[in-house]
């Protein structure tokens, strides 16, 4: 098996992102997604977690947790990838965690579908976000992921109604964006925004970043 080229240090930020094999989907409906974010709230602590003990996925939410193995600053899933922005609590904590919650997402899409063998393509992928600019730019890049599913060339060609793009990421549901935007829902628990760089001191802050990145084209 080859080793990882990129090593996670405490301290420093990476972008985390993998996809279903053979790009297939790995979201098939509502309670997939929201199983995975739950799951990324509820696995994120040093000690064993069993889900098949919760019945409901807002009881994965209710789970008292220990000690964090990593800070989740913003993620998105897709119909087949997600992304996550992460830094470590711990050495090691990032590959902990994410071993941790991907295996018990697989267990549970297998059972559902009934079927057998991975469901990611290979490791999950890792860069690290080494500086301000770059890591700043994630926060757009990640929370404007879901724009691809009505304007799939947006960024190559732009975006003519821009008004229509913004609604269709406030009604997103599967991404941290509304968690930024303020909204009140439990999904807030998965964000430790404040061990990340004080970007977005106000919600028109966030907003005002994002449309201009929605305004770029190549």
């Amino acid at each position: 098996m080859a080793l990882r080229k990129i090593k996670f240090v405490k301290g420093e930020y990476f972008h985390i992102y993998n996809r279903g094999n053979d790009k297939r989907i790995i979201f098939k409906d509502k309670e997939d997604y929201e199983h995975f974010v739950g799951l990324i709230y509820a696995c994120n602590q040093t000690e064993n977690f069993k889900a098949d003990n919760l019945k409901k996925d807002e009881g994965l939410f209710n789970v008292k947790r220990g000690n964090l193995l990593v800070n989740i600053g913003a993620y998105c899933l897709m119909p087949n990838h997600f992304h996550i922005l992460i830094t470590q609590v711990e050495d090691g904590g990032i590959s902990k965690f994410m071993k941790k919650f991907l295996t018990a997402y697989v267990m549970y899409f297998n059972k559902k579908y009934e079927r057998s063998g991975s469901l990611f393509e290979g490791k999950f992928k890792a860069e690290n976000a080494r500086n301000d600019r770059y890591l700043k730019y994630l926060y757009s890049y990640i929370h404007l992921n879901p724009i691809k599913i009505i304007y799939k060339k947006w960024k190559e060609e732009g975006i003519k109604d821009k008004n229509k793009a913004l609604e269709y990421l406030n009604n997103y549901k599967y991404s941290s964006y509304l968690d930024y935007l303020g909204d009140n829902r439990v999904q807030n628990k998965v964000l430790n925004i404040d061990s990340f760089p004080k970007y977005f001191l106000t919600r028109k802050s966030f907003k005002r970043e994002i449309f201009e990145w929605l305004s770029y084209k190549d």
